[in-house]
């Protein structure tokens, strides 16, 4: 099983989404900032060094929010996902995407999202997260 994180991050009623880089597995797909842990990292290591990399922040890492397991047919592998809270006192900088947006929570299900991300889609529109 491929053990993945991936970060919720909410500012002024608006979440921050990302769209995967053309040619690449999944392209164009929306997602939440994340990637895959490395064995020997926690879930909020994992997540906080993600972040880093990809939106150049030093966020603060909080509870987890959803654990989603899927499988898709392009994968060999499962993917387990860990959707952890977090938030940023800085400014988010593209470091690894094609573009980065501050969405509305109703406005989510409008973006092309992976299939493993729906569920939590469905519940930060309705509020539970």
């Amino acid at each position: 099983m491929i053990r993945v994180v991936a970060g919720i991050i909410d500012q002024d009623g608006r979440v921050l989404i990302c769209q995967r880089q053309p040619g690449r597995i999944f392209a164009d797909k929306w997602e939440f900032p994340g990637g895959k842990m490395r064995p020997s990292e926690t879930p909020r290591q994992a997540l906080e060094r993600e972040l880093r990399e990809e939106l150049g922040v030093s966020p603060k890492i909080g509870e987890l929010a959803q654990m989603v397991r899927h499988r898709y047919a392009e994968m060999s592998e499962p993917v387990q996902i860990s959707f952890l809270r977090a938030a940023l006192e800085e400014r988010p900088r593209n470091l690894a995407f094609a573009q980065i947006v501050w969405s509305r929570r109703t406005e989510l299900p409008l973006y092309d999202f992976l299939a493993a991300d729906r569920q939590v889609i469905s519940r930060l529109v309705r509020g539970e997260i």
